[in-house]
């Protein structure tokens, strides 16, 4: 969760951010959501660490069926 998409992106293909996203070397933006009222965005990221990766994966490929990098559509 971050109130800047485009900054927390940016960190992550940057490597400026220890964990997950570093470990595993990842640096495609494939999904995201936005919110107006960040109460309803943390609670909607604490919902979707508690899914399967089979759900995640499902989401994901919903909204993104070829797994696109989407960061250079916010970024433009």
């Amino acid at each position: 969760m971050t109130s800047d998409l485009v900054r927390r992106i940016f960190e992550h293909r940057s490597g400026f951010v220890d964990g997950f996203t570093k470990h595993y070397g990842l640096k495609m933006l494939v999904y995201f959501e936005t919110f107006d009222d960040i109460r309803d965005a943390i609670q909607r990221e604490h919902n979707i660490k508690h899914w399967s990766r089979a759900w995640k994966i499902r989401t994901i490929v919903a909204a993104n069926p070829d797994w696109n990098d989407l960061y250079p559509t916010i970024t433009q």
